[in-house]
């Protein structure tokens, strides 16, 4: 009985390394690619400003604004939309 629980327990300290050693491996990829996202980053924000230059010194307008023009919101009459009078446009029945 004694032999199975040591058996039992270094079964289950062995099982438990592996999971400790697959969860490191897990997080060392993630911070990885953690740096490999923050590279792509600062490497996007280098072109948009280089793009930016170049069209500046070429007198073309920025393509990246950083302001969003809203569209106005439309008005239903402005439409052709119409009220439609009670009354009207009902079905009559003969």
């Amino acid at each position: 009985m004694k032999a199975k629980k040591q058996q039992a327990r270094q079964s289950h300290m062995e099982c438990h390394h592996k999971m400790q050693a697959r969860i490191q491996e897990a997080e060392d990829t993630i911070q990885e690619q953690q740096l490999v996202i923050e590279a792509l980053v600062e490497e996007k924000a280098s072109l948009l400003q280089t793009i930016q230059c170049l069209q500046e010194d070429n007198g073309a307008p920025a393509p990246f604004d950083d302001e969003c023009e809203e569209e106005p919101e439309e008005d239903p009459e402005e439409e052709g939309l119409e009220d439609i009078p009670l009354g009207e446009g009902e079905i009559v029945e003969e």
